[in-house]
Parts: C-alpha cells; sequence; structure tokens
C-alpha cells in the first residue's frame, strides 16, 4: 500500500499515478504534498454552508432539475 493514501482501483488511473511520481509531478510521500490552496478549502466550506442555508423546497427544486437534465440524456 503507498504511504499515506491507497492505489486507485482502476488499473489506468494507478498506471497515471505512478507514472506522475516518476516524473516528479506527484510526490510519492504524501508528507511532502503542498498544502491544499485556500481556494480548496474555501470551496469545501462554500457547498457545506451552501446546503445548511438552502430550504427543503429549495432542495426538492434543485433536485428536480437535476432530475429532468439527467432524463433529458436519456
Amino acid at each position: 500500500m503507498i504511504a499515506g493514501g491507497r492505489r486507485p482501483a482502476d488499473v489506468v488511473a494507478n498506471a497515471v499515478r505512478v507514472m506522475r511520481i516518476a516524473t516528479g509531478e506527484e510526490p510519492d510521500d504524501p508528507e511532502d504534498a503542498p498544502p491544499p490552496s485556500p481556494a480548496a478549502l474555501l470551496g469545501k466550506l462554500s457547498g457545506a454552508a451552501r446546503a445548511k442555508a438552502l430550504t427543503s423546497e429549495q432542495r426538492r427544486e434543485i433536485a428536480r432539475k437535476g432530475a429532468a437534465k439527467r432524463g433529458e440524456k436519456n
């Protein structure tokens, strides 16, 4: 097992990860990885804040729209 994380279950994704480690694009050791950017941290927080601020009717309407869009694809 790779230190600090699980290997991707997909063979191709694992091959890409190994290639990135070999070329230096991705650190092999997660302790060497750069910290997440402030924007990434805010993105996590803003989604939770939005979900908390929505009323049940607003959530239902968003879900209805999403289901309709998914239905259009078929």
